[in-house]
């Protein structure tokens, strides 16, 4: 829903106000707006009307900010430049455009990442910019179009598609031991790797194998990369998504440390903000993003 109109200046006054905190006087700003230092001066009478706020103190021929002038033009120019990016964009690819998509480091690099390119080929008006970024944050006051997820239904203000759970194998050194552990409680017995963002994530891998035993402390990594390196190197044993472990499997860096997998504790989410308008690429990314999970199920 948009805001009352009230509260929406119009772009001149806007453009004005920026121009004017930028440059420190209405004559500079009237000469780079292409208009005369008392348009410039109404503009910024009538946004200050509007608002009900002083947002500019006059010093002579010197314009300088108020506390709350100052607290305002950085939002303002954030505004007119992202009004100004989507109306290029539109322009110039009204059935495309720019998705800037929010990624977790493993399911993007080793899920996502490997299949962009079909993306790329079936929607070449589409361009996808990545961005890392580990924990939920408020994507409606953000650059992104959209995220990818981990857990359950609990970020608030987005809607979500669906894409899979997440199903965990413990992983280790192949010279770590001898063949993957048949007894879930055997495992208590080695060095094992947890993922900060996952504190819990042995308890729970132990507990659906029917161990109510602590795990004990080890390592702790920010990441799943960083953790699977580890484990590469002999310190102990990761657990981590199967589409992680895979590539890590196949050429023997790794063996399966036990022979049971259990599911995670969560699943992985498309989720893009509920209170904005869908663009064209988004539209498009996630339809496409919809068939690619349903055919990796």
């Amino acid at each position: 829903m948009i805001a009352p109109r009230r509260f929406l200046p119009s772009i001149s006054a806007l453009l004005a106000f920026e121009a004017v905190a930028r440059l420190g006087s209405a004559t500079a700003a009237a000469q780079e707006l292409s208009l005369t230092q008392s348009a410039i001066s109404r503009q910024l009478k009538a946004l200050e009307e509007q608002l009900d706020v002083v947002l500019i103190l006059r010093k002579g021929r010197q314009l300088a900010l108020t506390q709350a002038g100052q607290a305002y033009v950085p939002q303002v120019r954030d505004i007119l430049n992202r009004l100004a990016q989507a109306s290029v964009s539109l322009r110039t690819n009204p059935h495309g455009g720019t998705l800037n998509l929010a990624i977790l480091p493993a399911f993007g690099m080793h899920w996502l990442a490997p299949r962009l390119r079909g993306f790329a080929e079936a929607h070449p008006e589409v361009t996808v910019n990545l961005s890392t970024r580990l924990k939920p944050f408020a994507i409606s006051d953000s650059p992104f179009d959209a995220a990818i997820h981990f857990g359950h239904e609990d970020w608030p203000g987005v809607r979500y598609l669906p894409l899979m759970p997440e199903t965990v194998v413990p992983v280790c050194a192949p010279d770590m031991i001898a063949a993957p552990l048949t007894q879930a409680a055997d495992m208590l017995a080695h060095p094992l790797l947890h993922l900060e963002t996952r504190p819990r994530g042995w308890a729970r891998w132990l507990a659906a194998l029917g161990v109510t035993a602590d795990p004990p402390s080890g390592m702790v990594f920010d990441q799943f990369s960083t953790m699977a390196q580890a484990a590469i190197h002999g310190l102990g044993v990761a657990l981590l998504p199967t589409f992680f472990a895979q590539p890590y499997l196949r050429d023997g860096q790794l063996m399966l440390a036990s022979a049971q997998s259990t599911q995670s504790i969560g699943s992985y989410f498309l989720v893009w903000p509920a209170d904005r308008d869908e663009g064209a690429a988004l539209v498009s990314f996630r339809s496409w993003l919809a068939g690619q999970a349903q055919t990796s199920e």
